[in-house]
């Protein structure tokens, strides 16, 4: 069958599609996925083509899978990071969504709280197993879309789920049919189908979707989830660990549009970043994040990486306010008493901070020598340095400037008798055995006492 492509405008071939194959028993990859062994990457030299959708945004679950390791937010909390989250995306919702569990009192609450702010972004969506019974935990919420639990590797089918291919297939499509007869979007979550057998159940169970979706006149979200963090961005890899033939394949074979797909990744292998902005690149319009990258085990795609992601793809910000991800990061730490790695990217207390003299003299000549960008315009925060045995003369200048906000004709050199004494003072220190860099407070004594009470720091 030759048919024209809505995303290519060519006319292609289409003269198989693929049925499910009910295997008797699982088809688990053995020879990829040895559990004695690394995971192997495997090639098959097909390159699928590159095809950014006109409009890529993001989507967050951090209320979701979020929760899954960590005690859980108070409302109090989810209320307070859902409306830095909206600001954060801005007024085009870039931050496209946020999904929420239903199986609590306080859940539900939550969801009604955040209701009630009556933002426009994120929309609020919510997520259920594949049950009857899940259902009706959605259907009065007033909620247009909802996210369904749909396993489809054969680690899950057959061995977590008791279940074959087919048995699996009738009872996800029996869920998803009371979604659409409620009138409620779908968003289907293809679990694990970085270890799924992509043309003997992935595409089958997809073209049925999308079939029911064209009878009932509604959307049907495909989520394609790299559960385990196995996906792989390179050009050539072999299903199943191919992010790019994974969003290619769900899109020439079954036709789901690229507003209808989003990559939900984990980061078990590092990978997690790249293989979000590879599904962008190759297709879906979405991708699945968490704030400060908190999930299951590994994380998620850390939603503030995806910002910044976005902004180098696209070349601008779209709306964005990126100083709200410090105040997001300074909720984590000051109100839930959550502790950022400090060499987090954009986020950690040493990420935009040196520790050698000759970095810190680079930075006082010019800032683009050692900053990645302008984190006070971009992040609202300052680039810093922390003094110890190899901060040398630029360094404690650098720090007197920065830590007291000295400018022009205020600001202290590198050959400034004040520095000379600090310098002593420290070399003093390491002398006599001390491992640890200084802390802001015993600087700021001692600054206090050589310049004669002239310079006061904050922690005075």
């Amino acid at each position: 069958m030759i048919e024209l492509s809505y995303k290519t405008n060519l006319l292609e071939q289409k003269s198989y599609k693929y049925s499910l194959q009910d295997i008797e028993k699982p088809n688990l990859y053995d020879e990829l996925f040895s559990f004695t062994e690394v995971p192997k990457v495997t090639f098959n030299q097909r390159r699928s083509p590159m095809g950014m959708p006109a409009e890529i945004w993001i989507t967050d679950t951090t209320f979701r899978d979020g929760q899954q390791s960590r005690e859980p937010y108070t409302v109090k909390q989810i209320v307070d990071l859902f409306k830095l989250m909206s600001r954060l995306g801005g007024p085009f919702g870039i931050i496209r969504q946020s999904e929420f569990f239903v199986y609590s009192e306080k859940d539900r609450q939550a969801i009604q709280e955040c209701m009630d702010l009556g933002l426009k972004f994120p929309e609020i969506t919510t997520w259920i197993r594949a049950t009857k019974e899940d259902y009706k935990l959605v259907k009065n919420l007033n909620i247009a879309e909802t996210g369904i639990l749909v396993s489809c590797s054969d680690y899950h089918i057959f061995n977590k789920l008791g279940m074959t291919r087919k048995q699996a297939m009738d009872q996800y499509l029996s869920t998803v049919a009371l979604a659409f007869e409620s009138g409620v979007v779908p968003r289907c979550h293809l679990e694990d189908i970085t270890r799924a057998d992509f043309y003997g159940f992935v595409v089958p169970f997809v073209n049925e979707l999308m079939e029911m979706s064209r009878q009932a006149g509604i959307p049907v979200k495909i989520r394609a989830c790299d559960t385990m963090g196995l996906g792989v961005p390179y050009t050539e890899v072999a299903l199943p660990r191919s992010v790019p033939g994974i969003i290619y394949g769900l899109q020439h074979y079954s036709d789901v549009p690229s507003e209808w797909l989003e990559w939900h990744g984990h980061n078990d292998f590092y990978k997690g970043v790249a293989n979000g902005s590879t599904a962008w690149l190759y297709g879906a319009s979405a991708v699945n994040c968490s704030l400060l990258g908190i999930g299951e085990r590994t994380g998620n795609i850390p939603l503030e990486a995806m910002v910044m992601e976005y902004a180098s793809l696209r070349g601008s910000l779209d709306g964005m306010d990126t100083t709200v991800i410090t105040e997001i990061a300074d909720y984590y730490e000051n109100e839930i008493g959550y502790r950022i790695p400090p060499m987090t990217p954009f986020v950690g207390k040493n990420f935009n901070m040196t520790r050698a003299g000759i970095h810190a003299d680079g930075m006082m000549k010019d800032e683009r020598i050692y900053s990645i960008f302008d984190t006070q315009k971009i992040l609202n925060t300052k680039p810093s340095v922390q003094i110890g045995k190899s901060s040398g003369r630029a360094g404690i200048a650098y720090w007197i400037n920065a830590n007291y906000k000295l400018k022009g004709d205020d600001m202290i050199g590198k050959r400034d008798p004040l520095v000379d004494k600090l310098l002593s003072w420290i070399d003093e220190e390491y002398a006599e055995g001390r491992q640890t860099t200084l802390s802001p407070h015993e600087l700021e004594a001692k600054i206090f006492e050589y310049s004669n009470g002239r310079l006061k720091g904050d922690t005075l």
